[in-house]
């Protein structure tokens, strides 16, 4: 299903990235959450147009393997590769039969990967997959949706976001539709896992050192609208992030 949606949005995805909550939430905090990348190499999964996977290059990364199910997400991603050589590789593939590497990679990133798994199980093989596709000790950074957003909370509008329950829990936690405010908007269902099943899917795999990291705002974010506007956010995060080791 996933992959059928993106290739609907398709180039229209880069505009997420306007949006005041990714610009001033996402983006800066998840770029700090990885760090320094000079000179290791990076595999993105999820990796859409290959937003992170050009940033990382930028910031002196020796090597970018963008992965994504959708076709048409891919051919975006090297669309702009073309109109802007940096040397990112992109490749249509799933997760959850994620193919073998040559060589292990120095770190992994995942932006939204696991909201459109079928079941538990599904989680479980892609966390397998990505802890057999890096180097031992290497790190995984995931940016997913806050395992404790209250739905009836504070609204996401003012943010570019709506983010409501369909009423439906699942083994992997509650499904909700998601849409973003652009013109016109984009509008999908989503299955974000809930933290335990988060957990023990990494821990099963392999991975340790689980730490879920807060996403700020960013003090460019705060000037730009002022305390007062993020205060929604802060009440009931609607994202966050997490870091841990193979």
């Amino acid at each position: 299903m996933s992959g059928q949606l993106y290739d609907e949005i398709g180039e229209a995805f880069e505009g997420f990235k306007t949006l005041p909550l990714t610009r001033y939430g996402e983006v800066p905090g998840f770029l700090a959450l990885v760090g320094d990348v000079k000179g290791r190499s990076i595999l993105d999964l999820a990796s859409g147009t290959g937003f992170y996977s050009r940033e990382f290059k930028r910031r002196g990364a020796s090597d970018v393997l963008g992965v994504d199910i959708s076709s048409a997400m891919v051919e975006a991603g090297q669309g702009l590769e073309a109109a802007d050589p940096l040397g990112v590789r992109y490749e249509v593939g799933d997760v959850a039969e994620l193919r073998s590497f040559d060589e292990p990679f120095d770190i992994a990133i995942a932006v939204q990967l696991f909201n459109y798994a079928e079941d538990v199980a599904t989680i479980e093989r892609m966390c397998r997959n990505i802890h057999r596709s890096v180097a031992p000790g290497a790190e995984f950074f995931v940016f997913t949706q806050h395992p404790d957003l209250r739905f009836e909370g504070p609204g996401l509008a003012k943010y570019g976001f709506l983010c409501e329950s369909l009423g439906e829990e699942t083994e992997i936690g509650p499904r909700v539709r998601l849409t973003a405010l652009l013109d016109p908007p984009i509008t999908f269902e989503a299955n974000p896992p809930s933290r335990s099943v988060l957990e023990k899917s990494l821990e099963a795999a392999g991975f340790g050192e689980i730490t879920w990291v807060p996403l700020e705002i960013s003090a460019a974010g705060v000037r730009e609208y002022g305390e007062e506007f993020w205060a929604d956010y802060h009440a009931n995060p609607p994202l966050t992030m997490l870091r841990c080791r193979a």
